[in-house]
């Protein structure tokens, strides 16, 4: 047996990451995902949907609450998860499955639609795993969080604290999936709510709450948003904390080497 490319290391730190667990701040956080990806896939339908690193099944929830698919599978490097994701009893999951990290347990063409969601950026092989999200689907979702900006250099702990091991921009995943098949047939950008903002600065953090904060954080929000609806694409990017894409297996591959 092909020993797996997921290190040791990284499977253990996986593996109980789950019995910490905040519901709370994890569904706060799985609501807004999962709106990005139905308002992605507007006008399209998929009838069997994978979610590969899918947690505690969080966002796979709010997804079989909106209908989005009649059927749902779920795989997970962490035992943790998995045994969240069957504890809920989500409608229409079919199967939750312990996975490897890279290989997945599916036939060519099985799914409709693979759902990525904040995984790529705690993956050591990227390539790999696309080629075989590629091999199992059609199309797909894919949202990673923006972390590469100005001083990202100077907060490389802060980003290992979390897992994220690679930093994107919209153009850098852009280009990744495009030298990997992938065309892009939608895309869209968006900024942390202030819902999740007020939880995290009150409850995670435990600062105390005050009015002043709170028009501080709907401000924000508020100009940022107004400054990528009147400068356009390119700031809403600039501007943005996460980028979503649904791509498909491009027509013609590019040739790498």
């Amino acid at each position: 047996m092909q020993p797996s490319a997921l290190s040791d290391n990284v499977k253990t730190a996986y593996d109980e990451f789950y019995e910490k667990h905040d519901e709370a701040w994890r569904m706060l956080g799985a609501k807004f995902k999962a709106r990005h990806i139905i308002e992605v896939c507007k006008g399209r339908e998929f009838k069997k949907v994978l979610e590969v690193g899918a947690g505690d099944g969080s966002i796979l929830k709010f997804l079989a609450d909106a209908n989005f698919a009649p059927e749902y599978h779920a795989v997970e490097i962490s035992e943790s998860g998995v045994g969240h994701i069957k504890s809920r009893n989500i409608p229409n999951v079919k199967s939750v499955q312990l996975f490897d990290g890279y290989k997945l347990p599916f036939e060519h063409n099985s799914f409709d639609l693979i759902i990525l969601s904040h995984v790529l950026e705690h993956v050591e092989h990227e390539r790999i795993l696309l080629r075989e999200l590629k091999r199992v689907a059609r199309h797909f979702v894919i949202e990673v969080p923006l972390d590469y900006r100005p001083g990202v250099d100077k907060r490389i702990k802060h980003f290992l604290a979390y897992g994220h091991i690679n930093v994107y921009t919209p153009t850098s995943l852009r280009y990744l999936l495009n030298t990997e098949g992938f065309e892009v047939e939608d895309d869209l950008t968006s900024m942390i709510e202030p819902e999740v903002t007020r939880f995290n600065t009150y409850i995670n953090q435990k600062k105390p709450k005050s009015l002043l904060a709170d028009l501080k954080i709907n401000t924000e929000y508020t100009v940022k948003s107004a400054l990528g609806k009147i400068f356009g694409k390119k700031k809403e990017e600039q501007l943005a904390n996460a980028y979503t894409v649904l791509c498909k297996k491009a027509d013609k591959h590019l040739e790498i080497f």
